[in-house]
């Protein structure tokens, strides 16, 4: 590819295919640095041609080019309309305007190659969550009283596991019957044998515990840190700071790490679930890990980390309190402590909305 590396960018110069094909023209994407002259987008156009040609060649010998072409073109119509600069940015700015962007010192601009760090941080911390659920999470849940109760391993049945595994974990009265003929079985044993095979797969309290104090460790320590970045930042107290000049707003290195921190835990959470006991939400929660990292990513790249810093702060004040809520739950002799947990949450609630309303009145009345 001409310019290597560092001038690819994602653009889709127009251009006539043999096939009668035509790429519609779409902008620069954040991805890479995009070459900085009329020469680099020329360069960039013949690169998209000769690929286009290479393509529909390699199509035709396979049999099936008007599907490769039609691919193709939905392929390039998606890239330009998720990377539309009209959408994402103000009127007359760019993409390669917001890479030339020029930044102080201890500042920087945000780029897509970024966010190649995450991944690793995402690794690293899902490394250390073990460490801390082992070594500091489960001493803590043994001396609190919490206990390991752990489920009694079901008699061992082939047939009745792969309908567990295969069909289905709740069989009906029919297939009840059917297993009690093949295995000259009780019904009521079957039931029992399924119910218990069930609770097999459910996580203890110990490790319910275990993980949500590594949950809460996070996002109290990861609020504190972002609420002292931003109690010095004038967009906290003035939230119309967060669009002044914008999308030229430099951020500082701290911010930087404070974000992408916070993309990285989800990433880990979004891993771990793969790997720990499967759970009735797992779905659920795949998908809200999903959302928040496209998120994240997406107000990174487009430079909203000003608006974005106040989104997670102010989530973060709310997630450590439901990890203690959810620790209290399995912690049996925190009752008392969990039903006032519940009232002075919605207190705490109540008083931020409402400070939150006063504030936008008074700078209201300012105007």
């Amino acid at each position: 590819k001409p310019g290597g590396p560092s001038s690819w960018a994602c653009p889709l110069a127009p251009v006539g295919v043999g096939s009668g094909l035509v790429f519609p023209s779409v902008s620069s994407a954040p991805f890479f640095s995009p070459p900085a002259a009329a020469g680099a987008a020329a360069s960039r156009a013949v690169w998209w041609r000769k690929a286009a040609v290479v393509g529909e060649a390699s199509a035709r010998e396979g049999g099936g080019w008007k599907m490769a072409a039609a691919i193709a073109t939905a392929g390039a119509l998606l890239w330009g309309w998720l990377w539309n600069e009209r959408f994402w940015l103000p009127a007359n700015v760019t993409w390669a305007d917001l890479e030339r962007g020029e930044a102080g010192d201890g500042e920087l601009y945000p780029r897509a190659s970024h966010l190649l760090a995450v991944l690793p941080l995402a690794a690293g911390l899902h490394a250390l969550r073990k460490v801390f659920e082992r070594f500091v999470a489960k001493p803590c849940a043994i001396h609190l009283g919490v206990q390991n109760n752990k489920t009694r391993r079901v008699q061992p049945n082939a047939i009745l596991e792969k309908v567990f595994t295969s069909i289905t974990m709740y069989p009906d009265t029919r297939r009840l019957e059917g297993l009690s003929k093949q295995l000259d079985w009780d019904v009521r044993k079957i039931q029992r044998w399924f119910r218990h095979r069930r609770n097999q797969d459910k996580p203890s309290n110990l490790k319910k515990f275990c993980e949500s104090m590594w949950r809460f460790t996070f996002y109290i320590s990861i609020f504190f840190y972002g609420l002292r970045l931003l109690w010095s930042s004038p967009w906290l107290w003035d939230t119309r700071q967060c669009w002044y000049n914008y999308p030229f707003q430099p951020i500082i290195s701290s911010l930087y790490y404070y974000y992408i921190m916070q993309l990285a835990f989800y990433w880990s959470l979004m891993f771990s679930q793969f790997t720990d006991i499967k759970r009735k939400d797992f779905l659920v929660m795949f998908v809200h890990h999903v959302a928040a990292v496209g998120l994240i990513s997406f107000s990174f790249l487009n430079n909203m980390v000003r608006v974005g810093t106040l989104v997670l702060c102010l989530h973060d004040a709310s997630d450590f309190w439901l990890e203690v809520s959810t620790s209290a739950s399995v912690w049996y002799a925190a009752v008392v402590i969990q039903m006032i947990f519940h009232h002075q949450f919605h207190l705490y609630l109540n008083n931020i909305l409402k400070y939150i309303s006063i504030c936008h009145l008074h700078k209201r009345e300012d105007i």
